[in-house]
């Protein structure tokens, strides 16, 4: 992860004194401070197949700076496979069993439990055919 530093200054007495900040430290920045990473399966079920559902799960992981991927099975379901902060896989896991795309109709999505991981297992999210 390449990490900004921004250089901000300050006003102190009559001067304005540098102050190197990273840009994580930034407020509105949507990068979390958990350095932690973590890595989840899931599987969703109900209308998500024919409906852009894997489309709109890429756009959304990689809003989230998310890694990993997801595809359609040969029983009507989408699974996957995220990893990232805790935070930001927990608002993933809201946007699948809740949202998913206009079209899709959820009826189940099942996961597993956040696991810690020493080191990212891919490098962006992906559709696999």
């Amino acid at each position: 992860m390449n990490t900004k530093i921004k250089t901000l200054n300050k006003a102190v007495g009559n001067g304005l004194t540098p102050i190197t900040r990273l840009t994580t430290d930034i407020p509105g920045n949507k990068v979390t401070h958990d350095k932690k990473i973590y890595s989840s399966m899931f599987e969703i079920f109900g209308r998500v197949q024919g409906v852009y559902f894997r489309k709109h799960t890429l756009n959304k992981a990689k809003e989230l700076g998310l890694n990993g991927w997801c595809m359609n099975t040969q029983n009507g379901t989408v699974k996957g496979i995220l990893e990232g902060p805790q935070d930001l896989i927990s608002e993933m896991k809201l946007w699948l069993q809740h949202k998913g795309s206009p079209r899709s109709i959820i009826e189940k999505a099942i996961f597993t439990p956040n696991e810690p991981i020493a080191n990212y297992n891919f490098h962006s999210f992906t559709v696999r055919r």
